[in-house]
């Protein structure tokens, strides 16, 4: 049992190895086209961020919500129930993160909708985000949700606050 244990370590740790020395060649091959790269990542570093939007291709132009879709909202609390009640409640207590319970009151939807499917950068730059992180102490991972599926878990959320 023990030799088992060694050789699977030993394999794993391996595997660390070739993965970690593929990453640095890998690096090292883009370190020669890094100029360019500079130059669009210091284009896109000059546009400030925007709290009440978040970073993300949602804003007012192309999510604008309405009267509250029941069925999107049942859909959005089976996907909930999978992807996000491990860590948040429906309350305003928190668990491992923040509880939902007004949060469509305190984010617009197009934040929401932009911290759903792209929840990495904006717990980067959103200073409210970083200062929940130092409550919470674990970053919401990225669930890899779709546009529809993101859209049934907002459209829940405000059916959570009330909204009809």
């Amino acid at each position: 049992m023990k030799r088992n244990l060694l050789i699977a370590l030993s394999f794993a740790s391996f595997l660390f190895y070739v993965a970690c020395s593929n990453e640095n060649q890998s690096s090292t091959s883009t370190e020669t086209t890094a100029p360019v790269a500079e130059e669009s990542a210091s284009a896109s570093d000059e546009t400030p961020y925007d709290p009440t939007r978040g970073e993300g291709k949602y804003d007012e132009s192309n999510l604008v919500l309405g009267a509250l879709d029941k069925a999107m909202a049942e859909k959005g609390k089976a996907i909930s129930n999978t992807k996000c009640t491990s860590c948040h409640k429906m309350s305003d207590e928190r668990l491992v993160g923040p509880g939902w319970k007004g949060v469509t009151s305190r984010r617009t939807p197009h934040w929401l909708m932009n911290f759903i499917t792209n929840p990495d950068p904006m717990i980067d730059k959103d200073p409210e985000v970083q200062s929940q992180l130092e409550i919470c102490l674990v970053r919401m991972p990225d669930q890899n949700l779709g546009d529809d599926e993101a859209r049934s878990i907002l459209e829940y959320m405000r059916e959570n606050d009330g909204v009809k």
